[in-house]
């Protein structure tokens, strides 16, 4: 056990002492915008491409089979101009040690996304100001991709992306756009951040840390060791629970692991899952029906 944890260590560090850091899919969905011009939403995915996937986001460098498998989906629903509001949704997934499994660790969509956007317009992000709401947005969920990822190698291994990312909100705030402010609602860019820095949520990290590296990157040695350790995992978000229920990270969390949860713990070895499948039910009531499949 040691000498994998230790192999993992050595391979997350590595990979940080090594390219450029993530391999994204970038799709930008238009298709109720009836619109004659349709090569500008091109424009932007291959604009949107060549900022995620050729940007030096770090001061590391990963090799090309090293970097991060993640999904931006934008889905335009209005156009005014060059006046755009729609949602998008961010995924991203890691491998699971010796095995060809990837894991799914955040999985998140933002509805409150608007921009501007001229075709052929440069796409410039600078970490001292806010250049648009565009790159400002895509930034963000950059840094927290790689900040989540982190997290699952190293215990608290997402910190400094994560202030990265909190940096680019206090930009964001004067632009008058929406989702970069405490009261523009609970489930924001501002909420989600705010929570992974916060000293409160700390066992939320803990959770991510125990979950990959001690649960699923075991599992091909010993699955009964790695059952125990995921539920211990969601044991440490069930204490979150108990002193905030309703606690935004809670769901973040489920939105991602919540099918791969159920699959685990309904294949062998046999687990006692009474105490599991009670946390989640407290933590996540609406995944119940999903719940209730764990035998």
């Amino acid at each position: 056990m040691r000498k994998i944890v230790q192999l993992l260590i050595v391979f997350f560090v590595s990979a940080q002492l090594n390219a450029q850091e993530l391999r994204c899919t970038i799709t930008v969905n238009a298709d109720k915008i009836p619109s004659s011009n349709k090569q500008i939403f091109k424009t932007l995915e291959n604009s949107l491409d060549e900022f995620v996937n050729q940007k030096r986001w770090t001061n590391f460098k990963y090799e090309p089979q090293e970097r991060i498998n993640c999904n931006l989906t934008l889905t335009i629903l209005e156009q005014s101009g060059d006046d755009f509001k729609g949602h998008i949704q961010i995924q991203s997934s890691r491998p699971v040690y010796n095995s060809t499994y990837l894991t799914p660790v955040f999985n998140f969509k933002d509805d409150n996304f608007s921009f501007q956007y001229a075709e052929f317009e440069p796409l410039q992000f600078n970490a001292n100001s806010f250049e648009t709401n565009l790159v400002s947005v895509v930034s963000f969920y950059v840094y927290t991709i790689l900040g989540m990822d982190a997290d699952t190698f190293v215990l608290n291994g997402g910190t400094s992306f994560f202030t990265k990312a909190q940096n680019i909100v206090v930009q964001a705030q004067q632009s008058g756009y929406a989702g970069w402010n405490q009261n523009d609602g609970t489930k924001t860019r501002f909420t989600l951040i705010d929570n992974l820095l916060s000293p409160t949520y700390s066992l939320f990290h803990t959770a991510m840390y125990t979950y990959h590296l001690k649960g699923l990157d075991v599992m091909h040695k010993d699955k009964r060791q790695a059952k125990q350790k995921i539920a211990e995992s969601i044991g440490f978000l069930k204490t979150i629970y108990d002193s905030r229920p309703n606690a935004f990270l809670l769901r973040v969390f489920m939105d991602s692991k919540a099918d791969e949860i159920v699959n685990i713990f309904s294949d062998g070895p046999n687990y006692d899952t009474f105490k599991l499948k009670e946390d989640l039910l407290k933590i996540s009531p609406l995944n119940a029906s999903k719940w209730n499949d764990i035998k």
